[in-house]
């Protein structure tokens, strides 16, 4: 197959059907070297006409032989910019010939390589003060950066250097004034390289940082719209998360306030697809009402959470439709045939940003009748005017509450035609023509997602979603799992590919242990005690912190150490309270030893915003208890353990584990100690709840274990705990 056009990012569906063996090395006349690669990113610009390489000694080989620095741009398949500087630049024939004249080209896929972005990134925040996608820089043959940027346009505008311009310009300094660019690359590299470097600071574990990030969202909430700061607004799901803690803990309503009310927002807003459900990227604006459409797995998945959170602390039904609207999205539009999750779904369809989302009065009333039309548009703020480029994004304009005022019938008749509506434009929508859809597996992505499916499914009393996340964690621990036992970053079309980084060990062992607290089955622990494990062997720094990159993998510049949690929380925030968790359910000290030891050397580099490592307040928040155990032991129905499963489940408890031993279970004793002189009568369970060193009479029934639960649900140590003690561990 050759394709004689040059689009800026192509429609990859057909050249998966490219017969590769008949292409030389370089991809001929219709491709670039791209069109060997399995990324959608990569794939999107395999027919530009820029002689474009993978990340890869080949292309250092030659830069260094043809004696040339390296253009190296870093993308992802569902970003809007980067689609934007494709089809202005990298499709354009002059910016192609500048480029094959005077550089080595390489193109990095983000999600697959993070390791690769993280370096760069950093690179680009140092000399600019700012960050994003694409990432454009310019790297000596020995991967030094001597400059970086953002999004460029093809010729200066808006005060940003044309890219044809700039890169004339440094060809001319590499040959006349290279002992400078030089410089720069080294000074910038060694920087980057300071920053990986672990002082051996530690700080105890105390609350104090949870009170100064409380104090510091308190000074950005907007009381208005709900969220933080001003526009462009993030969803932060995790800060939510650790907010409805912090309402607990520190006896802070406002807390719960600040997180229900941005959840709330949230999902009234065009932020969240109101149609067919699932959350954009952030908004453009501070009352959440225009997105940037993109949606991502892992926003989705950490919504979820925060959405469960919420349910359980305030007993709100609607955080609990909110999780339930997502879960919905992720299994009906992110699920790929094999089970797991695919990355996301793009801004853009139709060559502009947000067609598939948007509606005028008039297509509604072209797909409802009259009645209905009027309603949808009513409830949605579907306006002649709209409030995108003459469009409206849906958002929820009136509350069902609202609507029955206003059309005087009941409440419960109107949410009716309204969801009859709602489906009724989701088919319209299905017949549009989709964004793309980056269709790989990420290792990480999928441990974070399918974990938060299990929760909910657990909470919320589905047991199909569980069954679902098996089939997911069943797959990335057979597919993406090479012979050697490696775990694989990323996977599409029947090849893994890329040594996974220590986010993919990480929420891999966090999302089975959710699944183990979901299903409680025995192998879902012994599992995830596994990755958490090997964990600590390829990525631990023997100073009690982390390493990005595994001891056996490619390092940059250097193993890279990410310590803030951001739109994905940091792999050592997850790690931390992996092992701490891992710890207290399987009564190994070891473990919880090693998280802690984590947690403080994270906290040590917590500097002046504690409120951007919210994940690893999340595990501080768990270590400082007081945590809870609840054992039930002994031959139990299925309806007498989902009893007892049930009264924990129903409670915000984000510091309690469930243990359920069935019988004599010896795979589990090999396990933990916990289940240790935990014995019951024939036919009659029981149910042990444990905090700190001490245990409560065992409860016979679960109404008995919901009043013991009462009375430690609170933070401080319960006074009617009787003294006994808690089994322990190694």
């Amino acid at each position: 197959m050759t394709m004689t056009s040059h689009a800026g990012h192509s429609d990859i569906t057909n050249l998966d059907a490219v017969d590769r063996n008949t292409l030389p090395e370089d991809g001929g006349p219709g491709f670039n070297r791209l069109i060997f690669e399995l990324s959608p990113y990569l794939l999107q610009h395999a027919a530009n006409p820029v002689d474009w390489y993978p990340w890869g000694e080949k292309a250092f080989t030659r830069a260094r032989s043809e004696d040339r620095p390296i253009f190296l741009s870093i993308g992802y398949s569902t970003c809007h910019w980067c689609h934007v500087m494709a089809s202005e630049s990298f499709a354009d024939p002059v910016v192609a010939a500048v480029l094959a004249r005077d550089f080595i080209a390489i193109k990095v896929d983000r999600e697959e390589r993070p390791d690769i972005d993280a370096v760069y990134m950093t690179a680009c925040q140092m000399m600019t003060g700012s960050g994003g996608w694409p990432l454009t820089v310019l790297l000596t043959p020995d991967r030094q950066p001597f400059f970086a940027a953002t999004y460029l346009p093809r010729e200066s505008r808006g005060g940003l250097p044309g890219l044809i311009m700039l890169l004339e310009q440094v060809a001319v300094l590499w040959r006349t004034q290279r002992p400078l660019l030089l410089d720069a690359g080294a000074k910038l590299s060694a920087a980057i390289l300071d920053l990986e470097r672990y002082n051996g600071a530690t700080a105890p574990l105390d609350d104090r940082p949870l009170r100064r990030a409380l104090a510091a969202w308190r000074g950005t909430f907007d009381s208005r719209h709900a969220g933080f700061g001003g526009a462009p607004k993030f969803p932060t799901p995790h800060a939510l998360s650790l907010l409805w803690r912090l309402s607990r803990r520190l006896a802070s309503p406002d807390a719960a306030r600040m997180a229900g009310a941005t959840l709330s927002a949230i999902r009234r807003g065009g932020i969240f697809d109101q149609i067919g459900f699932g959350l954009h990227r952030y908004a453009v604006d501070a009352t959440w009402t225009v997105p940037h459409f993109e949606k991502m797995l892992y926003d989705q998945a950490l919504f979820i959470l925060a959405a469960l959170d919420g349910f359980q602390a305030s007993g709100d039904p609607s955080f609990a439709a909110m999780a339930r609207d997502t879960v919905g999205y992720l299994l009906r539009d992110l699920r790929t045939e094999t089970g797991a999750f695919c990355c996301g779904e793009d801004a853009d369809s139709e060559g502009a940003e947000g067609t598939f989302y948007l509606w005028t009065p008039a297509q509604v009333e072209a797909v409802l009748p009259p009645e209905l039309a009027e309603l949808a548009c009513h409830a949605y703020g579907i306006t002649p005017v709209g409030n995108f480029e003459g469009k409206s994004v849906p958002t929820l304009a009136m509350t069902t509450a609202e609507l029955a005022a206003a059309y005087g019938e009941p409440e419960e008749n109107l949410a009716r035609r309204l969801e009859q509506a709602r489906l009724a434009l989701l088919a319209h929508r299905a017949e549009r023509i989709r964004p793309h859809r980056d269709d790989k597996v990420l290792a990480g992505w999928n441990g974070l997602a399918a974990g938060a499916v299990a929760r909910a499914g657990a909470i919320l009393g589905e047991p199909e979603w569980i069954a679902a996340a098996a089939e997911v964690f069943d797959f990335l621990q057979s597919a993406l799992v090479d012979r050697h036992g490696r775990l694989q970053r990323s996977w599409r079309r029947g090849t893994a590919a890329t040594p996974g980084f220590a986010e993919d060990y990480a929420w891999l062992g966090w999302g089975l242990t959710e699944l183990h607290q979901a299903r409680q089955a025995v192998n879902d622990l012994e599992q995830a005690l596994r990755w958490n494990e090997e964990a600590l062997r390829l990525f631990a720094d023997g100073e009690g912190d982390l390493w990005e990159c595994g001891a056996d993998a490619e390092a940059v510049l250097g193993r890279g150490r990410a310590t803030v949690d951001g739109a994905m929380p940091a792999a050592g925030s997850v790690l931390a309270l992996n092992l701490l968790r891992l710890g207290d359910l399987t009564g190994t000290q070891r473990l919880h030893a090693a998280g802690e030891r984590l947690l403080r050397a994270r906290l040590g580099r917590l500097g002046g915003h504690p409120e951007a490592h919210a994940q690893l307040l999340i595990a501080l928040d768990y270590v400082l208890g007081p945590r809870q155990q609840v054992v039930v032991s002994g031959t139990a129905t299925p309806r007498q353990t989902e009893g007892f499963l049930t009264e924990v489940r129903k409670r915000f408890l984000p510091h309690a584990l469930v243990l359920v031993a069935q019988g004599h279970d010896e795979a589990l004793t090999r396990l933990t100690t916990l289940t240790t002189g935990r014995t019951a009568p024939e036919g009659h369970p029981r149910a042990w709840l444990c905090s700190g060193k001490s245990c409560q009479l065992p409860a016979a029934n679960a109404g008995e274990l919901g009043r013991q639960l009462e009375s430690v649900s609170g933070l401080a140590t319960p006074g009617a705990l009787r003294e006994t003690p808690a089994t322990g561990g190694e």
